[in-house]
């Protein structure tokens, strides 16, 4: 199987793409955002992003795993998930609370999807 690592920084790879599987490194808010809904929104632009330079796009998405820094903020992140998912292409998804590695960030998104 070839395995291809893009957007390689200091500590890992942005996209792993293994054979027809694409591995995103969790995604943040680079630009900040007040609330966790500012910031999902960013985050699931980066996520599409990424997976239109991997070759892909939401509606191939297999499994996904958001980190809340509050749970209780997680009905707000719904609202924007459910703006944002192709529901005829639902992923698997898990949703935990979790200390993010900066106070200023309310959520964190990883994600695997098919090509």
């Amino acid at each position: 199987m070839q395995i291809e690592r893009r957007n390689i920084g200091d500590r890992f790879a942005g996209i792993v793409i293994a054979g027809d599987l694409v591995f995103l490194a969790g995604q943040v808010a680079r630009g900040g955002g007040s609330t966790v809904g500012d910031q999902t929104r960013q985050v699931l632009s980066q996520i599409d992003a990424l997976l239109a330079e991997a070759g892909t796009d939401k509606t191939k998405l297999l499994q996904v795993t958001i980190y809340l820094a509050d749970i209780k903020t997680a009905p707000e992140m719904n609202k924007v998930w459910l703006e944002w998912v192709d529901l005829a292409n639902a992923p698997t998804r898990a949703t935990v609370e979790a200390a993010l590695v900066t106070p200023d960030l309310l959520i964190e998104i990883v994600a695997v999807a098919a090509r």
